[in-house]
């Protein structure tokens, strides 16, 4: 899956909600989301990482698409300047 692909599939899924809910706690939710990563590194299972994972980059592609930010856009940067 393409991250355009990501960030379609999130707002045809939770874009409505999400927007509703708004920003801030868009980002309340990300970081939640990304404790419970470094959590499942730390200490968890290959497949609690996996979960995880798509948790932070679903939340992460919520939040670029409430700021209308193309995360291919975003990343591009790492393949033409990285820093």
């Amino acid at each position: 899956m393409e991250l355009a692909e990501v960030q379609d599939l999130m707002e045809r899924l939770y874009g409505e909600g999400d927007r509703a809910r708004g920003i801030p706690s868009t980002v309340a939710w990300l970081c939640e989301e990304l404790g419970e990563l470094a959590q499942a590194v730390r200490k968890g299972t290959r497949e609690q990482q996996l979960h995880e994972f798509g948790d932070v980059l679903a939340w992460l592609a919520s939040l670029a698409n409430q700021l209308d930010i193309d995360l291919d856009e975003a990343i591009a940067r790492y393949v033409t300047d990285p820093p």
